[in-house]
C-alpha cells in the first residue's frame, strides 16, 4: 500500500511540475482569462516600449475613413500607406484593416455589429458606450499587465496629468482593459471660424452678440460676399446627416460643425449633466436655456440663415470647402480639417477663428471635453496585446517626425495622446518666439511633444508680419502640412488663451440605466430638436420632449447621476 501511495504521489508531483513549466516561460494567463503568449517573462521586469519583433506578427483593426479627404498619394490606401509602413519598419508589426466605414455614424454601426455578433478584429477605437458593452460581454483582453510593462514614460506621464480619471475611465473590478485617448481640453471648445475676408469687405466686424451674429448672417446671405453675381451663399454650415447638432457628455470633444456656441450665448448646455442651484445633478438638455436657444435658432433657420440642409447634408465641410459657406463652429485644429482644402480651392479665403459669440453678460460659455473619449481596446486571446501599447509609445515619440500631409488619423489605431493644455501653451510659445519675447531653448518640456519641430518650423510657412494671422500673410504652399499644424495653432489654438466659462459635465460616462435607456432618450431629444429648428415642430413640443424624457428613464437616471456624485 506505501509503494502504490509513494507512486501516486510522485505522478502527481510530475503532472504539477509539467503543468507549471507547459508556457516555457513565454506565457501567462492574464486576469481576464485570456493568454497573451509573449508578453511576460514570468518577472515584474519592464519591457522594451520599442521592442521590434523578431519575426512580423499581424494586427487586424477596424478602421474609421473620412471619404471626402484626397490626400492620400497615388498608390496609397487607408490600409497601407506611410504609416502603416513605419509601424512595419520600426515594430515588424504588419497592420491589416479587416473592415472600414466613414467617420461618425458608419463607423459607429460597424463596431457595434462587430460588438453584438462577436465577430472583433484583433483591436479596435471605441466610444465610452462601446468599451462599457465590451467589458460586459466578455470581449476584452486584461491590459493591466502588459500597460505596466510596456508603456512609455510618456505615455504614462500623460495619464499621470489627468490626475486618475483617464485610468479611471478604463478601469473595471480593478482592471484596464483599454487606453485611453489623453487629449487637449480645448478639443472640447467649439468656437466661431468666420471668412474675415467677407466681412471685409462688407465692411462688418466679427460678431460679439447674437443680434451682431443675425447682422452678420443676414449680410453674408445677401450681399454676395463671394462676389459672383449670384444670391448662392450659406451663412451658417450645420452638421451633416448623423452628426451632432451640439457635445455631448459621452461625445464631449470635436463636434465640427455643431452650434454649441450659440447654446453657450444663451448659457445653455444641452447634452451635458450641470449642477443647478441646489448642487444636483440636472440634464441640460431640458432645461428652459435650452428651450430659449431652439427657439433662436428656430428664427434664425426660418430666415435663411442656417444652412437648410442641417442635419440631412451628406457632407458638411462641402459649402465651406466650395467657398459658400461663412460661418461654421468647429475646435481649434481646422487647419488640419476643412481649411486646408478651403484655401486650396481659394488661396484668398481667410478664415479666422473667435470665442464667440458671447452671452447676455458677455462671456464665452464652452462645454469642456473629458480628458479621454475614445478608446483602444484589444480583443481577448489576441496573442500579441502589447503590439497595441507599442504602437501607441511610437506614435507618441515620432509624431513630430512624420509627414503630416497626410492627416495623422491614418495611422492605425491612433488615439490623440498629449498633455491637456498642449495647444494653448504651444500658441503661447510660438507667439514668444515669433516676436522675440524667448528662445526656442527656453522650451525643454518634452511632453510637448510636437513643439520643438513647431519652433523650428514656423517660418517656413508664416510670413512677416508675423502678429497678423490673415491668410496673405501665410504660404502653405511651402508645406501644406506644417501650415495645417501652425496655422490651426496660431489662429485656432491662440484665443484660448483668453478667460472663458468653461463648463465641465459632472459625468462622463453611462450609469446603470442608461445602459439600456440612454439610446432612446437621446433618440428622441436629437429628432425632436432638429425638428424644432427646422419648423417642423412647434417649440411647445420641447415641453413635451421635458415630461416624456424624465418618464422614460430621465429621473430614474438623474438620481443614479447623483448617486454617482456622492
Amino acid at each position: 500500500m506505501a509503494k502504490k501511495f509513494v507512486l501516486i504521489a510522485m505522478t502527481l508531483l510530475l503532472i504539477m511540475l509539467s503543468a507549471c513549466s507547459g508556457t516555457n516561460g513565454k506565457e501567462t494567463e492574464s486576469a481576464a482569462g485570456s493568454t497573451t503568449p509573449g508578453t511576460s517573462d514570468g518577472d515584474n521586469e519592464p519591457g522594451d516600449p520599442f521592442g521590434k519583433y523578431p519575426e512580423t506578427i499581424t494586427l487586424t483593426y477596424g478602421k474609421s475613413v473620412d471619404p471626402t479627404d484626397k490626400s492620400l498619394p497615388a498608390g496609397d490606401t487607408p490600409e497601407i500607406n506611410q504609416y502603416s509602413r513605419y509601424v512595419k519598419e520600426h515594430l515588424n508589426i504588419d497592420t491589416k484593416v479587416t473592415w472600414q466605414a466613414a467617420t461618425g455614424t458608419n463607423y459607429d454601426q460597424k463596431v457595434n455589429l462587430a460588438i453584438s455578433s462577436n465577430d472583433l478584429p484583433d483591436a479596435l477605437v471605441v466610444k465610452d458606450t462601446q468599451l462599457r458593452a465590451m467589458v460586459k460581454s466578455g470581449q476584452l483582453a486584461d491590459l493591466t499587465d502588459v500597460f505596466n510593462k510596456y508603456a512609455s514614460p510618456a505615455m504614462k506621464s500623460y495619464m499621470e496629468k489627468t490626475n486618475g480619471v483617464s485610468s479611471e475611465a478604463v478601469t473595471f473590478d480593478g482592471k484596464m482593459y483599454a487606453i485611453p485617448s489623453i487629449q487637449v481640453q480645448s478639443d472640447g471648445v467649439h468656437q466661431m471660424w468666420i471668412r474675415k475676408d467677407w466681412l471685409d469687405k462688407l465692411g462688418l466686424q466679427p460678431p460679439k452678440t447674437m443680434e451682431e451674429l443675425e447682422k452678420v448672417a443676414k449680410a453674408f446671405v445677401e450681399q454676395d460676399p463671394d462676389g459672383n453675381g449670384q444670391k448662392d451663399t450659406i451663412s451658417i454650415a450645420g452638421q451633416q446627416n448623423g452628426d451632432r447638432l451640439y457635445a455631448n457628455f459621452l461625445e464631449s470633444t470635436n463636434n465640427t460643425y455643431g452650434l454649441d456656441p450659440i447654446f453657450g450665448a444663451y448659457k445653455s448646455y444641452p447634452g451635458f449633466w450641470v449642477k443647478d442651484a441646489s448642487g444636483n445633478p440636472v440634464y441640460g438638455s431640458t432645461l428652459p436655456e435650452t428651450k430659449q436657444a431652439l427657439a433662436k435658432l428656430r428664427d434664425m433657420y426660418a430666415n435663411g440663415l442656417i444652412d437648410k440642409e442641417i442635419g440631412i447634408r451628406k457632407s458638411a465641410s462641402e459649402p465651406v470647402v466650395n467657398g459658400k459657406a461663412g460661418i461654421f463652429f468647429g475646435p481649434w485644429w481646422m487647419g488640419y480639417g476643412p481649411i486646408g482644402d478651403a484655401i486650396k480651392n481659394d488661396p484668398k479665403a481667410n478664415w479666422q477663428s473667435y470665442l464667440l459669440p458671447l452671452d447676455a453678460d458677455g462671456q464665452f460659455n464652452a462645454h469642456m471635453g473629458a480628458p479621454s473619449t475614445v478608446f483602444v481596446v484589444v480583443r481577448k486571446d489576441y496573442e500579441h496585446p502589447e503590439a497595441v501599447i507599442k504602437m501607441l509609445n511610437l506614435l507618441i515619440r515620432d509624431e513630430s517626425k512624420l509627414d503630416i500631409t497626410v492627416p495623422i488619423g491614418y495611422y492605425p489605431l491612433r488615439v490623440p495622446m498629449s498633455y491637456t493644455d498642449e495647444s494653448e501653451y504651444s500658441a503661447k510659445a510660438l507667439q514668444d518666439i515669433l516676436s522675440g519675447a524667448k528662445k526656442p531653448e527656453d522650451f525643454t518640456d518634452p511632453g510637448y511633444k510636437l513643439l520643438a519641430a513647431d519652433i523650428q518650423n514656423v517660418k517656413k510657412v508664416k510670413k512677416e508680419p508675423y502678429d497678423n494671422m490673415d491668410i496673405q500673410y501665410w504660404d502653405p504652399q511651402a508645406d501644406l502640412g506644417i501650415w495645417s499644424r501652425i496655422y490651426s495653432l496660431l489662429v485656432g489654438a491662440a484665443p484660448l488663451q483668453q478667460d472663458y466659462n468653461k463648463v465641465y459635465s459632472v459625468i462622463y460616462s453611462q450609469t446603470r440605466t442608461m445602459e439600456s435607456r440612454w439610446s432612446n432618450l437621446k433618440k428622441m431629444e436629437d429628432e425632436t430638436f432638429l425638428k424644432i429648428i427646422m419648423g417642423a415642430a412647434p417649440i411647445d413640443d420641447f415641453d413635451k420632449f421635458v415630461d416624456d424624457w424624465k418618464r422614460q428613464g430621465g429621473d430614474r437616471i438623474t438620481e443614479e447621476v447623483k448617486d454617482y456624485m456622492k
